[in-house]
């Protein structure tokens, strides 16, 4: 007999997606504080497992690891309520301030409030990329060299290269496992998926989102930030579907609701295409996460340690680090135009570093009023 029922869980689920603020990090300690340490749901091995595939397969980290926790016990059907459940709470929210945008994003107010937030973001996502930079490259070379390849390229292309990427994967790869090269042929077949025409769908909006959204889902490692220059690259510089103030609102929309930060997806679909998109940009970018939890999970304890697959999915994840750099620099180079949106971002640099603990809802907030400020006593 268990000691909870499905029911206990999808509501724990909706109520973290609700209120759960933080980030990846803060969510995933929330599960463990909660299931792990206060209910005893699961078992501390059953957390570290999930952690470990978490990890180690494409997907937002914190949505990843609420499907593998319904997985446990409750198999396909709690998996996909408990991912539902914890996306659905900050999906809703996104659509709602979507409509805000769309019917306010003209009014001197909104575009004050967005001046503040957005110098502010640049501030969070040079953090958030410091923290993951200290916590997965150490003192690894080859991972240095890799994310500094990819910090370059992205600042330069403004767009993020997933063939470097996945080639930074392969490296690590071959360089800590030399008999890999003898199974190439069973890896090639996967990047393939990224050559088929971006025009197929050409005359179909909402395929066009799906395809393009399902690929994002499917590069997105450990962190919901490494997601922002692949989105950057598809959606300002190839798709054209926002203009680069609308996307850097998108990640600002992000930052300041619960839940998943690649949510984010569903800000920007519902700008492209109204609540259809939004729909079909989170649909498409949680499936890979999805399939990449319920599928391997049942033979994740028996592979899941193999020295191989982590030397790969150290590689992508320096490459995604560094990917996040070079994006830090696109945007802040577009956002941070003049002393006072440089003072935001600096301050709110400073501020985390020093109060580590410290909120960052509340520092949009405090960049929110501040935005208000500036442009009215400005004019």
């Amino acid at each position: 007999m268990e000691r909870y029922t499905l029911q206990q869980l999808v509501v724990y689920f909706l109520k973290l997606g609700t209120i759960g603020f933080g980030g990846p990090v803060a969510l995933v300690g929330y599960m463990h504080r909660d299931l792990v340490e206060k209910r005893q749901w699961i078992t501390e091995e059953d957390y570290r497992e999930g952690m470990a595939l978490s990890q180690l397969a494409p997907g937002p980290l914190a949505a990843q690891l609420a499907i593998y926790i319904g997985f446990i016990h409750y198999r396909i059907i709690g998996a996909t309520l408990a991912g539902l459940a914890f996306v659905l709470p900050s999906f809703i929210i996104v659509l709602a301030l979507g409509f805000a945008y769309v019917h306010a994003g003209g009014l001197p107010w909104m575009q004050a409030i967005f001046y503040g937030i957005g110098a502010a973001v640049i501030g969070i996502i040079t953090i958030s990329g410091y923290k993951l930079v200290r916590k997965s490259l150490g003192s690894d070379k080859l991972l240095w060299i890799i994310s500094i390849v990819l910090a370059i390229s992205t600042a330069l292309t403004e767009k993020e290269n997933i063939w470097l990427i996945l080639a930074g994967g392969a490296a690590v790869w071959f360089y800590r496992e030399p008999l890999a090269r003898k199974i190439l042929g069973t890896w090639y077949p996967l990047p393939m998926l990224l050559q088929v025409q971006q025009n197929f769908f050409q005359d179909e909006k909402l395929a066009s989102l799906g395809w393009f959204f399902f690929k994002a889902g499917a590069f997105v490692f450990g962190s919901g930030l490494a997601i922002v220059p692949f989105l950057y690259g598809g959606v300002v510089k190839d798709y054209q579907w926002l203009n680069e103030q609308q996307f850097l609102d998108s990640v600002a929309v992000a930052m300041i609701t619960p839940g998943p930060v690649v949510i984010t997806v569903g800000f920007i679909g519902y700008l492209v295409a109204g609540v259809p998109g939004a729909c079909v940009a989170a649909l498409a970018t949680f499936l890979p996460c999805y399939l990449c939890t319920v599928l391997p999970a049942p033979y994740f304890r028996k592979y899941g340690k193999h020295p191989g697959i982590k030397a790969w999915v150290d590689g992508i994840t320096a490459g995604a680090i560094g990917a996040i750099a070079g994006a830090v620099f696109v945007l802040g180079k577009r956002q941070l135009t003049d002393l006072p949106s440089i003072c935001i971002a600096l301050i709110t640099i400073l501020l985390l570093l020093k109060f580590r603990k410290l909120p960052e809802p509340l520092l949009i907030l405090l960049a929110a009023i501040t935005g208000l400020l500036i442009r009215f006593y400005s004019s």
